[in-house]
């Protein structure tokens, strides 16, 4: 039995740890026995991985400033759980979960890089420099750097990262969760007062600068221009009518009757089921976009911005366009719309297939267990 203890910065909602889920939904129990530590509190993911047997350690680490007693509890488990391997996810959980390696016998390190470039408009300035801190240790702390894109791969050889330690294993997909729910779609719709023959346009994100939600809204003015049939729904946090910003930009688009904001969801086959196109319109800061995939495996096409992995997801069963550009994501979701209901469920089982093929879980998992196995054989 190969004891695994994974740290990160949080268990809250979000992709790194959506992932870290999954990962540990379908590891082999048998080989492989996992713990987590998360750096802050436990969130929802962390009550999910709870669910599965596992125990979540929370250091409650203060994020305004160095929290050396947090640290010191990070110290602590990982010498009362004597891991074979330490998996670290995220910038802040690479550092000090680095660090705290060095503290309780040296097991194997395996980093886990989750961001692509450093955008100093958009990160914040410790993030950055924890980020460039790890950049300097990248040779001597982990014994291996699982990017999740190669976008990722690529950004981070230019930062400095030691090029001999690192390897992309990209993000995987439920099949068995995540899938087409014909069932839900006009229920869904019902719900949400969308009338039968309305084309939906998606959008799951929260609410962030990188996200660019108000570009999702002047694209969906340009679109509704020309084609007055179209509805819109976003969710994720803080996409709410309470959202201030949010609700000004839709309201000065006047499309106030063609929006329906659902906030977070705990049902997104169903939400992705009421779509006909989604949407990843992020301007920067995408490594391995969890929910174009999520879209595709739900047999929805997708229309997506050219940043991290998001048109290698893609490939050719949707569209790719310029981050930033509004004309350009009004005109491809109307490419899509133009091409027929036929047309467009014939690429939505084109876009599972693809999911199916290249990025289902079990088999993502299985690399994770080749990387550890490796490692401690000594392999490279």
């Amino acid at each position: 039995m190969i004891k695994i203890l994974h740290v990160i910065t949080d268990t809250s909602t979000g992709g790194a740890q959506t992932m870290l889920y999954k990962l540990l939904a379908n590891m082999d129990r048998s080989r492989f026995e996992s713990s987590v530590v998360s750096l802050r509190d436990c969130g929802p993911v962390g009550d999910r991985i709870q669910e599965l047997g596992i125990p979540v350690y929370p250091c409650e680490m203060r994020t305004d400033r160095p929290d050396f007693g947090a640290f010191r509890k990070l110290v602590r488990r990982l010498q009362a759980e004597k891991p074979d391997i330490v998996q670290t996810w995220m910038y802040h959980s690479d550092l000090f979960g680095g660090i705290a390696t060095r503290f309780a016998g040296k097991p194997r390190l395996v980093w886990n890089i989750r961001h692509t470039r450093l955008d100093p408009v958009s990160i914040r300035k410790s993030t950055i420099m924890i980020g460039k801190a790890c950049s300097k240790l990248s040779g001597r702390l982990p014994d291996r750097i699982l990017c999740c894109s190669e976008a990722a791969h690529r950004d981070h050889l230019s930062l400095g990262f030691n090029a001999n330690k690192m390897q992309v294993v990209p993000n995987g997909f439920v099949l068995s969760e995540f899938k087409p729910h014909p069932e839900q779609r006009a229920v869904m719709r019902k719900q949400l007062d969308i009338p039968a023959g309305a084309k939906v346009i998606g959008h799951a994100g929260r609410f962030h600068a990188m996200k660019n939600h108000e570009g999702f809204i002047k694209a969906a003015k340009i679109a509704s221009a020309e084609c007055p049939d179209l509805y819109f729904v976003m969710c994720g946090d803080d996409v709410t009518w309470e959202n201030i910003d949010l609700s000004k930009w839709i309201r000065e688009a006047g499309l106030e009757p063609r929006f329906r904001l659902l906030g977070r969801r705990s049902d997104m086959p169903s939400v992705y089921s009421s779509m006909d196109i989604a949407t990843l319109c992020s301007i920067y800061g995408e490594g391995f976009p969890n929910v174009v995939g999520e879209a595709m495996a739900c047999s929805v096409p997708c229309v997506v911005t050219d940043v991290g992995e998001s048109s290698v997801i893609v490939g050719n069963t949707g569209l790719c366009v310029p981050p930033g550009d509004t004309a350009a994501l009004s005109r491809a979701w109307l490419n899509l719309v133009n091409r027929g209901g036929e047309e467009l469920s014939v690429l939505g089982q084109c876009t599972r297939e693809r999911i199916d093929s290249m990025f289902e879980i079990g088999a993502v998992a299985r690399q994770y267990e080749t990387v550890y196995t490796e490692l401690l054989d000594g392999r490279r």
